[in-house]
């Protein structure tokens, strides 16, 4: 094989039937915006929140000393490599890029995929897509054989059919990096495949409504953004970008612009941090979103004291989905009232996993039954106006019946809840409030309007964010039949008497049919 020696600042040799940063006429992309600003000159590395590591020169990549999965997909990632070539780009700095260029060569030099003995996450599927922009970026200053080679080796596993996860974030990012790898190295079959793959996969993800399939709002978010990244990517690479991808990421812009709470949290549904707050995403049409793929947002009025809803139902549970089918979030006048267990982590423990199970959210709970994981919940009728909506809600999530009424009252504020199996069973509904709020929650048997007590209060936990817990008080209500359940934030007196609920608070009075149609 001819071999043809250049003369670069680093010395290479280039292979003229293999692509190479040398013959390359690809433009070295790099968005920074990948890489957040982190001074990573000066001692330990921080990720996910953790305490700070001294990873050192000679890099041991197979550490892993808090024993979670986030911390070493980053360790991994590489993308604290990215941050240091954008510190010499911004500083001049050039022990920043000799770091970048050490950092990653130890990286390639110790981790040789299907080498003995290294890290599980080193040619992880995520970590891979991850990384590989972080080497595209490195590669605007650096042309060595490694560097070429190792990006060769990326684009060969994000090209492989069997490693992709279409319609899932990872694939969009898989996809980034092979369209990154591709225009870079000027490799027309990488370039096409990432963007038909794209296109494909998020067909697959986003609904018509915005509605991303991975059932979780933060994720709307990553995936927003990181179309965001695509895009540029295409510019960059003089590429046209796909009509179909642009409308897409609009449609979630509503779903996502729906799920952010007034006082500007996104709702912590599935795996999605409570103290997330997402900018930039505008202000939807309307004040209620009702979504095919399972969700209703809903509030009083555009301010921060308005109310806010979010009920639960659709396709069965996947990817960062919970099983929260027929689960309700509620806040009223700028504070939580109704929340749930939200998520902690990835991480393969006992609590995490509780999170993700009924349990941890507002539901009812047919008695004496076995759950059935991912059975689907039909939205089977909803009235809509400005002051009062009404929804209807059906499954057989534990092999009989079971169906969720949900009212909500705005002006004087309102929640009610009417829930219901066949006769012969029986139904407990749980229900998590917020630390520190103690709202008005009366219960009533129906049709009777028969006032109950018997309620076991517990001490529950909910995550408040990543790694955290807090406790708080959860409701448990008697068994019965046919349940309902009224909420008020603030003390109120509750009333049902033929067939009517009466509800007096400092917001005023309402009055609604106890059957809640």
């Amino acid at each position: 094989m001819l071999i043809i020696l250049c003369v670069l600042a680093v010395g290479c040799l280039v292979r003229p039937d293999e692509p190479s940063l040398a013959a390359a006429r690809g433009r070295p992309m790099c968005d920074r915006t990948q890489f957040a600003a982190a001074d990573v000159m000066r001692g330990p590395i921080s990720f996910v929140g953790l305490p700070p590591v001294e990873l050192g020169v000679d890099v041991d990549w197979r550490m892993d000393p808090y024993r979670n999965r986030s911390w070493a997909l980053n360790l991994h990632a590489l993308r604290w490599v990215g941050r240091l070539v954008v510190a010499y780009e911004t500083t001049g700095a050039a022990d920043a890029l000799r770091r970048a260029e050490g950092t990653a060569h130890d990286w390639v030099r110790d981790n040789p995929r299907g080498g003995a003995g290294i890290s599980e996450w080193a040619w992880a599927e995520h970590p891979i897509a991850l990384r590989a922009p972080a080497l595209v970026c490195l590669s605007t200053h650096v042309k060595a054989e490694w560097l070429s080679d190792t990006l060769v080796e990326h684009a060969e596993v994000l090209a492989d059919a069997s490693l992709y996860e279409g319609g899932h974030n990872h694939g969009l990012d898989q996809d980034i990096a092979l369209l990154g790898i591709g225009c870079r190295l000027d490799v027309a079959k990488w370039r096409d495949l990432a963007l038909r793959r794209m296109t494909e996969s998020a067909r697959r993800a986003i609904d018509g409504q915005g509605t991303l399939q991975e059932q979780a709002p933060r994720y709307g978010v990553y995936v927003h953004q990181r179309l965001g990244v695509a895009f540029a990517a295409m510019k960059e690479c003089g590429l046209r970008i796909p009509k179909e991808l642009s409308t897409r990421r609009r449609a979630l812009e509503s779903y996502v612009g729906h799920a952010i709470q007034p006082d500007g949290r996104l709702t912590a549904i599935g795996d999605g941090p409570a103290d997330m707050r997402p900018s930039g995403f505008r202000r939807p049409d309307s004040t209620v979103g009702v979504f095919d793929g399972g969700y209703v947002f809903g509030r009083s009025d555009w301010s921060r004291e308005a109310a806010f809803y979010s009920i639960r139902f659709g396709p069965p549970r996947r990817y960062h989905g919970h099983e929260d089918h027929l689960s309700v979030t509620y806040q009223a006048k700028g504070r939580d009232v109704l929340v749930e267990a939200g998520f902690h982590s990835y991480e393969r423990a006992a609590y995490p996993r509780w999170t993700v199970t009924p349990e941890a959210h507002n539901v009812p709970v047919v008695e004496g039954a076995a759950f059935r994981p991912g059975t689907a919940t039909r939205l089977t009728g909803s009235s809509i106006t400005p002051t009062r909506q009404t929804y209807e809600l059906t499954d057989d999530a534990y092999g009989v019946s079971r169906t969720r009424k949900v009212l909500v009252n705005h002006g004087t504020d309102v929640l009610a809840v009417l829930d219901e199996v066949p006769e012969g069973h029986r139904l407990r509904n749980l229900w998590h409030l917020a630390p520190g709020q103690r709202p008005t929650l009366v219960q009533f048997e129906m049709p009777t309007c028969r006032r109950i007590g018997g309620q076991r209060e517990g001490v529950g936990e909910i995550s408040p964010g990543y790694l955290k817990r807090v406790k708080t008080v959860t409701i448990t209500s008697p068994a019965a039949r046919s349940l309902l359940t009224v909420i008020v934030p603030g003390r109120a007196r509750v009333s049902c008497d033929g067939g009517t609920v009466t509800v007096r608070s400092r917001d005023g009075s309402v009055a609604f049919p106890s059957g809640i149609r």
